[in-house]
């Protein structure tokens, strides 16, 4: 099995969360492939690029393919799993289901408008530390991926945090609701999840059915 993780928007792969999992992983002598979604244009991002992007990352023969995906980095992953049947499995970060309404929503609609007018908007990267301009292209690619059109059965393991202040958990807790196939696990934790990050792990190694040698 090869493991693919995702970070999430504005983050880098040297997050608190990827660099524990590589690092948790590696001592089962299992390598975790961690791409930089930037790809050191930030400004162009866009789902479609980062599917397209990890989509070349898989390896060849249909071996199958564990993706971890935090973030913006966990609806990624829905996707490719829902059009690459090389994924064999999903684990989420607190996914960012209905990512554009909840963001959308805290910029407001003068600040929309004025993102769609000009076609930049000054975003916080938490990775950089620093603003960078996002194109709206960003929002246009997004809104063509609708997660009802999410429906390929992939055996799916999602972490959420009651205390998410970016993504609510109802937007987890409806995705599982209607898909069988995926379980949830719900933790005393914020988006961040970086304080749970040891429970998260036991989970993991049950799911993938990962054993120390």
């Amino acid at each position: 099995m090869n493991f693919i993780y995702l970070h999430g928007f504005g983050s880098r792969p040297e997050s608190t969360k990827a660099v524990y999992l590589v690092n948790k992983l590696a001592t089962l002598g299992i390598s975790l492939e961690v791409p930089d979604l930037n790809q050191g244009d930030f400004s162009h991002l866009t789902i479609t690029r980062q599917i397209n992007q990890v989509a070349k990352l898989f390896p060849p023969a249909e071996m199958p393919v564990t993706l971890i995906g935090s973030s913006l980095g966990g609806l990624t992953a829905a996707w490719l799993a829902q059009q690459h049947s090389q994924v064999q499995s999903l684990i989420l970060l607190a996914p960012a289901f209905r990512f554009l309404s909840h963001w959308l929503h805290k910029l407001g609609d003068v600040q929309l408008q004025e993102w769609q007018t000009s076609g930049s908007l000054q975003v916080y990267h938490y990775g950089e530390g620093r603003s960078l301009p996002l194109n709206y292209r960003f929002v246009e690619d997004a809104n063509q991926y609708q997660e009802i059109q999410l429906i390929r059965p992939v055996p799916t393991l999602i972490f959420h945090g009651r205390q998410d202040e970016v993504i609510p958990i109802k937007a987890s807790r409806d995705y599982a609701s209607v898909r069988p196939w995926v379980q949830l696990i719900e933790l005393d934790s914020d988006h961040a999840l970086v304080d749970v990050m040891p429970e998260i792990w036991q989970e993991i190694l049950s799911f993938c059915q990962l054993e120390f040698s």
